[in-house]
């Protein structure tokens, strides 16, 4: 059975110099059950808003040193508080000062002497509006991920899988055409070439799929056992491991425990460890391990290649970026993920490299310890 979801108290900031006025509205708001913090003047009101943001502020006009209209055109200069809905309540009733109210940036007004419902209503407006204003912008920035990932896989498409498939489609037009006349070891290299093709387009295919599911909100992330992980990971690298020449790759007898999701941890040892293979030096050499730092632990592949510069590992672990020179093969996807799926589980990725011939990079990940 699951719980019941609890709604978060709303946290008003009362700012009044008048004390009978101050514990007033903060009786009448904590006993309708909000968290509420009462303030006596213009600047203590800005050092509270500022240190911890509220929900919505009942703002005094008429006080000492600063008044209202001030403190309001404060708040809306600030980032960290701009947001945040002010409801002036004030003897001033005239249409001037109502008007320079909304001017400062107010969103209501309410006249002393108050009714207690009228403030009460008004508050728990505002209090919706600016909720639903929140989860309009969370929607927007999603809504804007998503677009900037469907122009992604757009330029992937266009460009990733198209060098491949007009390989494979040039290959197979050679052998329908004279492939009745080409020696066997000919046709085989056609074929090989065809193959190798296709593998790649597959394998983009795979990660697009993988990049769309690292999306999903629900996510069941559990204690690992990373040796496992790793296991199945360095299984998959096998093949590449014996094109390189038969590397061996170096790893701990024991690891850590983590909390994570194993196929997509999967996929980022796969991935490390493919770089680390493909540009780890003639031949590579690729080095794995992990240590426990506090609450967290710290999983890395090293190789000895020739390193990244500063300026090549600024464009890593960003969607669909290519390195012209020393990272010039593969398709960009696959940082890109690894930094997704990482984000995803509570951790941090990285890469240290002193972009010096033979001292190579490690690249790193964080997840939280089981």
């Amino acid at each position: 059975m699951s719980s019941p979801v609890v709604k978060p108290v709303a946290n008003i900031l009362v700012v009044d110099d008048m004390p009978d006025n101050l514990r007033l509205l903060s009786r009448m708001l904590t006993d309708h059950g909000y968290q509420v913090r009462p303030v006596l003047n213009g600047a203590q009101a800005l050092v509270a808003a500022q240190t911890q943001p509220p929900d919505l502020i009942l703002l005094d006009i008429m006080m000492p040193m600063m008044n209202g209209f001030e403190v309001c055109e404060q708040l809306k200069a600030d980032v960290r508080t701009c947001d945040i809905p002010v409801l002036f309540i004030s003897a001033l009733s005239d249409m001037d000062n109502k008007i320079t109210a909304f001017t400062a940036g107010g969103v209501d007004y309410v006249t002393k002497p108050f009714q207690l419902e009228e403030v009460l209503a008004r508050v728990r407006t505002h209090l919706t509006l600016h909720s639903l204003q929140q989860q309009l912008r969370q929607e927007l920035l999603a809504r804007n991920g998503l677009i900037a990932d469907l122009h992604a896989y757009a330029h992937t498409v266009a460009h990733d899988l198209r060098n491949p498939l007009s390989v494979a489609v040039g290959y197979a037009q050679l052998l329908e055409m004279q492939g009745d006349a080409m020696a066997a070891d000919e046709r085989q290299q056609y074929l090989a070439a065809m193959t190798q093709g296709l593998r790649k387009l597959a394998s983009i295919v795979d990660e697009l799929l993988l990049l769309a599911e690292v999306r999903r909100e629900e996510l069941d992330v559990t204690p690992l056992a990373m040796d496992a992980v790793v296991s199945e990971a360095l299984r998959r690298v096998a093949d590449l491991a014996e094109r390189a020449g038969g590397v061996t790759v170096d790893a701990p007898a024991q690891w850590p425990m983590v909390l994570g999701y194993a196929p997509w941890l999967e996929e980022v040892w796969v991935n490390y460890l493919s770089n680390a293979l493909k540009y780890g030096g003639t031949p590579p050499r690729v080095e794995i391990g992990a240590e426990i730092l506090g609450a967290q632990v710290r999983c890395w592949v090293r190789d000895h290649g020739d390193g990244l510069t500063a300026e090549q590992q600024a464009l890593l672990f960003t969607p669909f970026e290519r390195l012209d020179q020393a990272r010039a093969t593969g398709h960009g996807l696959g940082l890109s993920i690894v930094r997704r799926i990482i984000t995803k589980l509570d951790g941090e990725v990285g890469v240290e490299s002193p972009g010096l011939p033979g001292q190579g990079c490690i690249f790193w990940f964080t997840l939280p310890a089981a």
